[in-house]
């Protein structure tokens, strides 16, 4: 879908390469302006998540390196970029100059606190960003911490996602107006917005500030219960035909201390109900239960289970590729499912990249 546009990335960590993997992996060209040396430490020297883009290797301390990394810019479509606020105007390549010689420029610019505030250039990570935006708080059960997956809600959901809006949309008003615009993807923004879905249930009274109270982070019927073989079983059959399937399955749909869905008095109590029945067999009992129905029950499965399970196998989910598995890229058009293709070697393209700039104009 973005064949012919062309996006530089400035190597960075987290959202940034994910969101100018999602481009690529749209169609767009993206090069990947890798620094010297063996790579970061936490993704080694092959990124997975430089999967679909070209590599070369500049010295960003070196005049002539920022030089192509100007002309590369002067060529391009977009600039996505992960430092904090000012990084890029020290190196003299700040969103102003890269207007001046090319002003249909979409600039991405992906941190945790945003370009400007209190915070925007002190150090953070995931947790804290969706700590300070909202988005962690109702992430756990009343009385213990909050938790979330892994870098999936502020990174990737609040960040990643939030910047290839913003660059996409950037570049159709770019497609209209002939110019470009400077793009603030803030994890604390992203992940605040997202918080939309959750405060629309507010003026319904399904949502209460404090822990526990509301529809979707208190209830019997949306919870995660461990299995007798240590397995996990998630359940949030949410819609009352679900809920009443749920208890036909589960044989309780004459129990009477099950009967009333959102009495938030009797969650406590039917929590407990139904964690000390799922510890009596293991998750392949329960997975069996409610196989095919519309109970809205599935197990929690490890990235390596997953793949192996049947509807995720069939639409092939997850993929052998490079150092081990990895995810499809999504979405799918015309129904096609893309074919995951290894992270290039740091620099691999860089000679190829050379020889383009210097026979183009």
């Amino acid at each position: 879908m973005l064949s012919g546009l062309r996006v530089v990335e400035f190597e960075g960590l987290g959202p940034a390469p994910f969101a100018a993997m999602m481009l690529a992996e749209l169609g767009a060209d993206v090069i990947v302006i890798h620094r010297p040396g063996p790579g970061n430490p936490v993704a080694g020297a092959r990124n997975l998540l430089d999967r679909g883009k070209r590599s070369i290797v500049l010295d960003l301390k070196d005049a002539a390196d920022i030089a192509t990394a100007r002309a590369l810019i002067a060529r391009s479509d977009a600039l996505i970029e992960g430092f904090r606020p000012g990084v890029m105007e020290k190196l003299g390549l700040g969103p102003e100059e890269m207007h001046a010689m090319n002003r249909r420029l979409v600039y991405g610019r992906m941190t945790g606190w945003g370009q400007d505030g209190p915070r925007s250039m002190t150090a953070g990570h995931d947790l804290n960003y969706i700590a300070t935006s909202g988005a962690l708080w109702y992430a756990g059960a009343p009385g213990h911490a909050p938790q979330t997956p892994a870098t999936l809600v502020g990174d990737v959901g609040g960040g990643a996602l939030y910047l290839v809006a913003g660059v996409l949309a950037g570049l159709l008003g770019a497609a209209r107006s002939g110019r470009g615009t400077v793009v603030d993807a803030a994890i604390v923004d992203g992940s605040a917005h997202m918080m939309a879905l959750l405060m629309s249930m507010m003026p319904s009274g399904h949502l209460a500030m404090a822990r526990g109270e509301s529809l979707l982070d208190g209830a019997h019927w949306s919870r995660v219960y461990a299995c007798a073989c240590g397995g996990w079983l998630s359940v949030q059959c949410l819609e009352p035909q679900f809920y009443a399937e749920f208890l036909s399955r589960m044989g309780l749909s004459d129990d009477p201390r099950l009967a009333a869905q959102h009495e938030t008095a009797q969650w406590p109590e039917q929590t407990r109900i139904l964690a000390t029945l799922f510890e009596t067999e293991p998750l392949s009992h329960w997975t069996a239960l409610f196989a095919g129905s519309d109970a809205c029950v599935a197990p929690v499965l490890r990235p390596d289970e997953a793949a192996r399970d049947p509807h995720m196998a069939a639409r092939s989910v997850w993929q052998m590729a490079g150092r081990g598995l990895s995810p499809a890229p999504a979405p799918r058009f015309d129904g096609q499912c893309q074919t995951v293709t290894p992270p290039p070697e740091r620099g691999q393209h860089g000679d190829e990249i050379r020889a383009w700039l210097d026979n183009t104009v």
